[in-house]
């Protein structure tokens, strides 16, 4: 299995920053994680933290407080080595591969001038509002108004499962400013959430990923002033499908990078006799199976890393490296589960237990592996 060391798509300078944050995250994080997971998210030193080794500001302008000539490509740096260590820190993603680009491409100087630099030093956490109660991530059934009136726009509604809905400073809002319009009605709003209105609903509970901040929230008459829409009105649909095809690279490099994890782990624990048994030919065959497949997907991962960072990622091609990579994910730790004893992949604290129930949300959200395989059908023209 190649090692990362070997692959062609990181600089020399990357390298090193992947030895800083690999340091960052051993040294700094790992201890603290479990207390994490009690309490359902990171706590504002980490983002501080973060924010202090440059990982904020991956691919933000330095004059906003950006970490100089990064790219994606450092938050793939960062990806891959939280995996290495069985954590699930999503939340950073959300921050640094979802919302700065919307704030990055659409903002007004002074809506960068507010946000960036309070985002890139940790002193604020941004969310994204979409997910709805009744409507899912599905855009055109979006319930919560926006009405213009005055200098203010009038928001009521409500969204849930949003990642870092309880510690953001700063949603980006979905909301319906033309509701006759289906999604060319849709425009984003900068929500600060002091605003009077803006309220927090329950922590959630769920199916892995539990140091995962993921909230419900609510606005009743909540008032919005218009300098806090982001780029046009009625253009919130286009700017929520400009950004699909990084996020999904994102998501893809994640389950990627915890199925190769998941591997490793397996492969030491096999050499170190956790099993209390000699190696068969057909853990051998396991192996070999789960090994080919990892690097199948490194390969596909760092084609499309490459296309991405040349601004040539097609949304069919990110569509396949989501589709083939959450799918990998699911195949090859549940291939490894199996390897380990029952007294130490069922553990609470168990490294392959917790990858098996963090990865299963990977094949749904960011669009589940159907609505993928829709997008690669249609390029057929059949």
């Amino acid at each position: 299995m190649a090692g990362v060391n070997q692959r062609a798509v990181f600089t020399a300078d990357q390298e090193h920053f992947r030895s800083a944050v690999r340091d960052f995250l051993r040294d700094d994080v790992l201890p603290d994680y479990p207390q994490w997971v009690r309490d359902g998210r990171p706590p504002r030193r980490f983002w501080e933290a973060a924010a202090a080794r440059g990982i904020l500001g991956i691919g933000v302008p330095e004059h906003y407080g950006g970490l100089p000539k990064s790219d994606f490509r450092h938050s793939v740096v960062v990806t891959e080595e939280i995996q290495a260590l069985g954590m699930a820190i999503g939340g950073l993603r959300v921050q640094t591969d979802i919302c700065l680009p919307y704030l990055l491409h659409y903002g007004t100087p002074e809506q960068c001038t507010t946000w960036l630099p309070r985002l890139t030093s940790g002193q604020s956490v941004v969310a994204l509002g979409l997910s709805e109660p009744g409507a899912g991530s599905d855009l055109k059934s979006m319930s919560t108004r926006a009405r213009r009136v005055g200098d203010h726009y009038v928001v009521n509604g409500a969204k849930t499962f949003i990642s870092n809905g309880a510690a953001a400073e700063l949603v980006i809002l979905a909301v319906k400013t033309d509701p006759e319009a289906g999604r060319r009605g849709i425009s984003l709003l900068l929500v600060d959430t002091s605003t009077p209105g803006f309220e927090r609903g329950r922590k959630l509970d769920k199916l892995g990923l539990h140091a995962q901040d993921l909230a419900e929230m609510s606005f009743t008459d909540m008032e919005v002033p218009v300098t806090a829409l982001l780029g046009a009105e009625n253009e919130g649909f286009s700017y929520l499908t400009s950004n699909l095809a990084q996020e999904r690279l994102s998501i893809a490099v994640n389950s990627q990078a915890a199925a190769s994890a998941s591997l490793a782990w397996t492969v030491q624990m096999l050499k170190d006799g956790g099993a209390g048994r000699s190696v068969s030919q057909d853990t051998k065959f396991i192996l070999a199976q789960c090994s080919t497949e990892v690097a199948a997907g490194q390969a596909l991962v760092d084609q499309c890393l490459a296309a991405h960072v040349d601004d040539r990622l097609t949304g069919r091609d990110a569509a396949m490296v989501k589709l083939y990579c959450t799918e990998l994910q699911g195949r090859v730790v549940d291939r490894c589960l199996e390897l380990w004893p029952p007294g130490a992949a069922l553990r609470a604290d168990s490294l392959i237990g917790n990858a098996y129930l963090d990865g299963r949300v990977s094949r749904i959200y960011g669009g589940s592996s159907e609505i993928m395989k829709v997008i690669i059908g249609q390029d057929f023209g059949l």
